[in-house]
Order: structure tokens, then sequence, then C-alpha cells
């Protein structure tokens, strides 16, 4: 199981993105059956905020257009959505204790909580989600 990051959903609605292509190919392939992907709820919120905010997008969805995309990625064969389980606090204020900080890297550590507990690898853009011990990849590593 692959744990998605904001970016990667992102990239992969935006035409005009320099990693359209490539995050695009990896998530159909992936929905479709090649593996399984996780979404949490930090994910779908980051995406549904900046996928609909002016500035981001030289064409910005609307929340409908944003929801029906997150409700086709969930839907699909290898869409599923990722709850925080029991010992989620554990993980994610052990992942930021040895790093010796929070702050800006909290939404990462719960992304990387979440691939701990689902066993799950993360696919992401952010080189910040790199500093956990959680084995990430870009779309681009995916597909080779």
């Amino acid at each position: 199981m692959r744990v998605v990051d904001a970016n990667v959903l992102l990239y992969a609605v935006n035409e005009d993105a320099r990693n359209h292509a490539s995050a695009l190919e990896w998530l159909e392939r992936a929905l479709a059956g090649e593996d399984t992907v996780g979404f949490g709820w930090i994910a779908i919120v980051a995406f549904v905020r900046l996928s609909t905010r002016p500035g981001i997008f030289s064409a910005p969805l609307s929340s409908a257009e944003a929801f029906a995309q997150v409700d086709d990625w969930i839907s699909a064969p290898g869409g599923r959505i990722l709850h925080p389980g029991e010992r989620h606090l554990g993980i994610l204020s052990s992942l930021l204790d040895e790093l010796g900080t929070a702050g800006n890297l909290v939404n990462d550590a719960h992304l990387a909580a979440l691939a701990v507990e689902h066993r799950a690898s993360i696919v992401s853009y952010d080189n910040d989600s790199s500093r956990f011990d959680v084995r990430r990849y870009t779309p681009e590593q995916l597909l080779r």
C-alpha cells in the first residue's frame, strides 16, 4: 500500500504542473488495481483546499469538482481511505521526537504515522517526508 501526499494529487489534476504526466500515470495505474492507494484525510482536505484556491491553479476547480475527483479516487478498485488507529498518537509523537521538532513537519509526520500503522510507503514529491524512517517514493520511481 502507498500513502499518497496531497502534492501528488494536485500534480495529477493540474495539467500545467511539471510533474503532471507522471503523477497522473502512476495514480491512474495504481487506482486501476496495480497497487493500493491510501488516502489520509489530511491529504484529501489539502487537495480540496488548494485545488479550489485561485492562484494555485490557472483554472481552479469548483468545490463540487474537487469532491467529485476525490470520490472517483476513493471509489476506484485501488483506492482506500486510511484512518488513524489507536497507536497513531504514539507513533506520531515518536516520529517527531526523533527529529527533535514539530512545527511544519506535523502534517508530514501524520502521513508517515499512517504509513507505519498501515505498513505502507509514502508517495510524495515533498522531501520533508524523507526525514522519517518510512519508505518514500516519487511517482517516477514507481513507474520504472
